[in-house]
């Protein structure tokens, strides 16, 4: 009976093992297209909430209002004195948008690929 169990016991492990090697390889297969949709809506979310801000004079929390349907995972933070709003989505992107009289806000550049 030890027999026939033994086969049965060792199935678990490799089927575990093999779940996480193809959920790795597809993050790895879809990093990039994760990767330039959270920069996308980072830097929408940044530039959206810094001109809702500083120019029309709202609370951070009511320029949530201005984003797109699924644009939930994005979170804001405000630098007061650099008049300067900062979009994150965890683990992907972050972008930052400033204000100044004239152009109004501006995303920070970024940074070119290798």
């Amino acid at each position: 009976m030890a027999d026939r169990q033994a086969p049965r016991a060792r199935f678990w492990p490799r089927l575990l093992l093999a779940v996480l090697a193809l959920g790795a390889g597809g993050l790895w297969f879809a990093w990039p297209t994760l990767d330039a949709y959270a920069t996308t809506a980072a830097s929408f979310g940044a530039r959206t909430a810094c001109s809702c801000r500083h120019i029309g004079g709202r609370t951070l929390d009511d320029c949530t209002r201005d984003f797109e349907p699924g644009m939930g995972a994005v979170f804001l933070s405000e630098d007061e004195e650099a008049r300067s709003v900062t979009a994150t989505m965890p683990l992907f992107a972050r972008q930052t948008a400033t204000y100044s009289p004239g152009p109004g806000c501006l995303l920070e550049p970024w940074e070119a690929e290798r």
